[in-house]
């Protein structure tokens, strides 16, 4: 079995890292506020749609991209936080399955992350957003991740908070478990996938019990 699992709202929580960077960048380039809700709204998304949707102008969007980086690379270990089970979830997952994350966060800047928590160890592959040309929801980065993993006889699924993890999923052609942990609601997470839990523990635990009863059968 191969799990993929998304980062944000999936097994980390770094809205204050990411809400206050956000304000950093407009504060930078002279922007108006923009309240907190709006900019949580969005997370999951690549950084340059963000800041399209909160009105920064086509020619000035990766100007606020590039200073958020700058910003995000200080501040992304002290205010990001593990979510609850995150941990049992990740070591529990790597008994029976081969792991991977796919985000839409840097890459760089999410293995330094993932390093900083002792956890990047547990994962064969980390597919951030430098690394594909089409971010979630688009296949490409799911598709990413599988081309450097052995998937021959194996079932594969993807976790993930947010819609774009689920559709990602679905043009993959892989299996998808949305969790109500993080950004996504239970109305919008059904709408894309059949199996919705409450974090990525419960994903996982439901993921072993499926392996188990597999292996029975067979």
């Amino acid at each position: 079995m191969i799990i993929l699992f998304d980062l944000d709202g999936t097994l980390i929580d770094s809205t204050d890292a990411i809400v206050s960077t956000f304000h950093h960048s407009f504060r930078v380039h002279n922007f108006e506020h923009v309240e907190d809700e709006k900019i949580k709204a969005l997370i999951g998304y690549p950084l340059d749609v963000m800041y399209s949707e909160l009105g920064v102008s086509d020619n000035m969007v990766w100007d606020f991209v590039a200073t958020y980086k700058e910003e995000y690379r200080k501040i992304s270990t002290i205010k990001t936080l593990l979510l609850p089970n995150a941990i049992e979830s990740i070591k529990k997952a790597s008994e029976f399955a081969t792991l991977g994350i796919v985000t839409t966060k840097t890459g760089k800047y999410s293995k330094i992350l993932m390093q900083h928590f002792d956890l990047m160890k547990y994962f064969e592959v980390l597919i951030g957003r430098e690394d594909v040309q089409n971010p979630k929801p688009h296949e490409e980065p799911i598709l990413k991740a599988l081309e450097v993993l052995d998937t021959s006889n194996k079932e594969i699924w993807m976790i993930g908070d947010t819609k774009l993890d689920l559709i990602s999923a679905k043009k993959a052609q892989v299996n998808s478990i949305g969790v109500l942990c993080g950004y996504g609601d239970k109305e919008t997470l059904n709408e894309f996938s059949n199996v919705i839990l409450n974090d990525a523990f419960e994903a996982v635990l439901y993921l072993e019990n499926r392996k188990k009863s597999h292996t029975l059968i067979s």
